[in-house]
C-alpha cells in the first residue's frame, strides 16, 4: 500500500508526524499540527497520536530518524494504523523509503490538501483544476506501486516496444492527461472570463481570508442567500457570485476558495482562474477569524497570498469575525471567558493593522450594520466614478 496508490482506500486512523527546528519551534509545531489534525479531520481520518523529532532539517532519506521511524512503525503496526501524514513536503525518495519501512497509506501536507480538494469539488471547473493540480503532484512521485495504472493503460504498454519500463509508461500517461487537463482548463477559463467580463461596470467585492474563517456564513448574511457553509476546511472551492444592494447601489460580492499556509503550488496554479475574482475585484474584504489562537500568521499567509497573485494595492476593508467566540484575557483569568465588548476591542493594537478594521460575528450578526455601512461608503466611492449622473442614489446611509 503505497503513498500514491491512494485510490480504493478507505483510510480510518493516522498519525501525524512533524519536526521541532529553528524555524519551527515546539509552540509552533504543536499549532501547525493541530491544523494538520484538523485536515486529517476533514478528509475524514480520526488521528490517534502526533510523533515529532528535534532535528536541524529533515533527514533527506526518511525526514525523521531511524529510530524515530522505527518508533512510529511499531506503533503503526501495534494499533492497527493505516494512514500516516507527514506536516511537510516529501521528496520521492523519502516517500519510497518511508513507504519501504511502514507498509502503509503515506501522505505529505500537499497531497492530504489535494485529496481534500478531490473530495470537496462539485462543479467541472474545481473538478478539472483539483485533478490538474494532483496529476502535476504525482507526476515525479511515481513508484512501481502505483498499480491503478494497470487499468488505465490498456494497449499502450505495447507502444514503445518490449523493453520499455513500465514506469515510463506510467510517466508518459499522466503526461498525457496533464496536457489534455490543461486544455480543458484553458477552455473554462476562457468561459470565466467571458462571464466576469458580462457582468459589465458592476462594483465587484472579494471575500478573501484564510480557510474556515466564516466567509461563507458573511456571504450569507451580507446577500441574504444561502451559500453552503461547514465548519471543516475549504467547504467552498467553487468562486460564488452574488448580487448585493446596499442603499439602492448594486455590486457584486464573490466568495473564494479559502488560503491556507503552505497552499500547493500545484494548486495556486492550478486556481488562477479562480483567483481572477480576487484580483479583479474593486474592493477586497480580508475576513480574519480573531478566535483563532493563530489569526495573526493566517493574516499574514492571506496577505502573502495576495502578493503572490498580485491582488495587493486595492482596497481593503480587515474584518474581524467570530468575535462571540473570542476571548480577551486568553483564559489567564480564573480560567474563564471573557469576551470583549466592540469598543474594548476598538481599542486593542488589532484595530491598527488597518485603515479600514471592524469587529463582527457573522454567526450572530453582532455589528453587522456597521459593516454594511461601511461596504456601501466604499462601493459608493467606486459606483460614482463609474455611473455619474446616478447622484439620486447617494442618498445618507441609514
Amino acid at each position: 500500500m503505497g503513498g500514491i496508490n491512494s485510490e480504493n482506500i478507505d483510510p480510518n486512523n493516522a498519525v501525524i508526524v512533524g519536526i521541532i527546528s529553528q524555524k519551527q519551534t515546539p509552540e509552533l509545531i504543536t499549532e501547525y499540527l493541530d491544523e494538520l489534525e484538523f485536515l486529517a479531520k476533514t478528509y475524514g481520518v480520526k488521528t490517534k497520536k502526533r510523533f515529532t523529532q528535534r532535528l536541524e532539517t529533515p533527514n533527506t532519506a526518511t525526514f525523521v530518524g531511524k529510530g524515530r521511524l522505527d518508533e512510529i512503525r511499531e506503533y503503526v503496526k501495534m494499533n492497527n494504523i493505516d494512514t500516516v501524514i507527514f506536516d511537510d513536503d516529501l521528496s520521492p525518495s523519502q516517500l519510497r523509503n518511508i513507504e519501504k519501512v511502514l507498509q502503509v497509506l503515506i501522505l505529505d501536507r500537499s497531497l492530504l490538501i489535494l485529496e481534500i480538494f478531490q473530495q470537496r469539488a462539485q462543479t467541472s471547473h474545481a473538478k478539472t483544476q483539483v485533478e490538474l493540480a494532483r496529476y502535476q503532484y504525482l507526476l515525479p512521485r511515481l513508484t512501481n506501486m502505483w498499480t491503478h495504472l494497470e487499468r488505465q493503460r490498456g494497449g499502450t504498454s505495447t507502444r514503445g516496444g518490449s523493453g520499455e519500463k513500465e514506469i515510463e509508461t506510467d510517466r508518459r500517461i499522466i503526461r498525457d492527461k496533464i496536457s489534455r487537463l490543461k486544455k480543458q482548463l484553458k477552455a473554462i477559463d476562457k468561459q470565466m472570463s467571458t462571464q466576469r467580463g458580462n457582468r459589465g461596470k458592476l462594483v465587484r467585492v472579494a471575500l478573501v481570508g484564510y480557510t474556515n474563517v466564516g466567509k461563507s456564513t458573511l456571504m450569507n448574511v451580507l446577500s441574504k442567500s444561502k451559500v453552503f457553509a461547514e465548519n471543516k476546511l475549504f467547504a467552498t472551492l467553487d468562486t460564488t457570485v452574488r448580487k448585493v444592494v446596499l442603499q439602492n447601489i448594486p455590486f457584486l460580492m464573490s466568495d473564494t476558495v479559502g488560503f491556507i499556509r503552505k497552499l500547493p503550488h500545484q494548486l495556486v496554479e492550478s486556481f488562477k482562474s479562480t483567483l481572477d475574482e480576487v484580483r479583479e475585484a474593486d474592493l477586497v474584504v480580508h475576513v480574519v477569524d480573531i478566535a483563532h489562537p493563530a489569526f495573526e500568521d493566517h493574516y499574514n499567509t492571506v496577505n502573502q497570498t495576495l502578493a503572490e497573485i498580485e491582488a495587493t494595492d486595492k482596497p481593503t476593508l480587515l474584518v474581524f469575525n467570530k468575535i462571540d467566540t473570542y476571548d480577551l484575557l486568553g483564559g489567564f483569568e480564573d480560567g474563564e471567558f471573557s469576551r470583549p465588548t466592540l469598543k474594548e476591542l476598538q481599542k486593542t493594537w488589532m484595530a491598527n493593522l488597518d485603515n479600514q478594521c471592524l469587529f463582527i460575528s457573522a454567526e450572530e450578526k453582532t455589528n453587522i450594520d456597521e459593516l454594511r455601512k461601511t461596504m456601501y461608503e466604499e462601493v459608493k466611492k467606486i459606483h460614482i466614478t463609474r455611473f455619474p449622473y446616478n447622484d439620486f442614489l447617494y442618498q445618507e446611509y441609514e
